[in-house]
């Protein structure tokens, strides 16, 4: 037995019960992680046999779509502290209003982001891209693909909150099954193969269009078809959240969102940045990018079980227990951490070697990665730090102020600097870039130790 600040538990036990909540949660996200970079990975190399200009358009329109993704994430990363906790002590009728407060602002969002891309589209690829034909070809792309907003948040929704409550299984195969469906349909639509007219990026965006809205029906009638769901409810149940409870959440999920949006806005703006030195790097940031996230898989599943078993712990009043919890996730970090930057710096060549690319942005994609593999692992401890341990504990606007101040006021200048000052190459302005991330995850850790973090939101009753 050992005391931690007066509560007592058995660390063997502890430690046990950390490991098997582990795998059940960190799997299937890891899984669900895996088909959706597995998705960018193939549209990537499907796009990019295109032509390098294809794959900088289909990578600018992306920018836009991270935005609005990271606005989803931030908000139902927020208010799954809240579910995580309910679910702690079963509270069933909390968790329905919570899931009702991510439809409302969900869908309200999407319908504003469609109409906003759809008007501004070439202008908006500007930003990120200033050569006529990647402009015409990512507006192509972009109003296509921003229909699928409106589908993606409100699956994402339940797919999010179903992690909170430890039921991954059922939205990691509707995943995988839309995984497939877009990847046939990518190579049918963008080609010209089974019948269909070859259509290039326009493909390309019909085909993830329609792999959401199937994602989207099959996660609706998985929920509605169980019997016992906790996310079955009637529209009364949903909505009949009071202005307490809105304003809980909300001030729980606000700064997350701002989080989340302005970290978006950090990479979109540094990804701006290397757009200045020339297409080919765009193209070449693209790929590392998508590369990258393939070896940060792991991290996503750790981090988002790190925050449902903390959650859950708070939820219970085990402030010392959570705060254990954290301690073994940083371990398992760090281990994972070594390896994938290993990893991919051993295999850099052979990734290169996948896409079709002048000789010249092979050797810039070769040095791109080395250095990529070297950013994984600041990076991916801030990324434990804030999204698996701090939010678990509700400090979500010390979250949100560190993470602001490094992206937006750190990396980003950077990134313009080291183009238009120190005229780097590519690769070299990625590390300078990652000096922001090491700041980062050091005064996390030092936060993590305060132990400020640790709250719990369950005191509450909601009517």
């Amino acid at each position: 037995m050992e005391k931690l600040t007066g509560f007592q538990f058995s660390l063997a036990d502890a430690r046990k019960n950390f490991l098997q909540k582990m795998l059940i949660v960190a799997i299937p996200v890891i899984f669900q992680n895996l088909i959706s970079v597995g998705l960018n990975i193939i549209d990537t190399i499907m796009i990019g046999n295109l032509g390098e200009a294809e794959l900088a358009a289909v990578g600018s329109a992306n920018q836009i779509y991270m935005i609005y993704g990271s606005i989803c994430f931030g908000l139902y990363s927020g208010t799954s502290v809240f579910v995580a906790q309910f679910w702690g002590i079963k509270d069933k009728t909390t968790i329905r209003k919570i899931l009702g407060i991510d439809y409302l602002i969900g869908v309200s969002s999407s319908i504003i982001t469609i109409i906003f891309v759809w008007i501004f589209a070439p202008q908006l690829i500007s930003l990120f891209a200033d050569y006529d034909g990647v402009i015409d070809l990512g507006s192509d792309y972009i109003r296509i693909a921003c229909f699928s907003y409106f589908f993606m948040c409100l699956s994402f929704a339940i797919s999010y909150n179903c992690r909170a409550i430890q039921k991954l299984i059922a939205p990691t195969s509707i995943a995988a099954m839309a995984l497939i469906i877009n990847t046939v349909l990518n190579y049918a639509m963008i080609y010209g193969h089974f019948g269909f007219e070859a259509m290039g990026v326009k493909g390309a965006a019909i085909a993830t269009l329609i792999a959401r809205i199937f994602e989207f029906l099959c996660m609706f009638l998985y929920v509605y078809t169980r019997k016992e769901h906790p996310f079955k409810a009637r529209f009364k149940e949903l909505f009949s959240f009071d202005r307490k409870l809105f304003r809980d959440v909300m001030k729980m999920a606000l700064p997350v969102v701002a989080t989340e949006t302005l970290w978006a806005a950090s990479v979109a703006i540094t990804f701006m940045a290397y757009g200045k030195i020339s297409y080919e790097a765009l193209a070449v940031v693209q790929v590392a990018e998508v590369v990258s996230n393939f070896f940060q898989i792991l991290f996503f599943g750790l981090g988002n079980a790190t925050a449902v078993i903390i959650g859950e712990s708070l939820g219970r009043g085990e402030r010392d227990k959570a705060f254990y919890f954290g301690t073994l996730s940083l371990k398992i970090t760090w281990l994972v951490n070594i390896i994938m930057t290993v990893t991919l710096f051993l295999l850099k060549e052979e990734v290169a070697m996948i896409y079709d690319f002048e000789a010249e942005t092979n050797i810039l994609l070769i040095k791109t990665l080395g250095v990529w593999a070297f950013t994984i692992t600041p990076k991916m401890l801030a990324y434990v730090l804030i999204c698996g341990v701090l939010r678990a504990g509700g400090d979500t606007l010390f979250s949100m102020i560190v993470d602001v101040f490094f992206n937006l006021g750190v990396q980003a200048p950077l990134a313009f600097f080291g183009v238009y000052v120190l005229k780097w190459p590519l690769y070299m302005i990625v590390g300078l870039v990652a000096t922001g991330e090491v700041l980062k995850s050091a005064i996390c850790y030092y936060r993590f130790y305060s132990k400020k973090w640790l709250n719990v939101v369950t005191k509450t009753e909601y009517n």
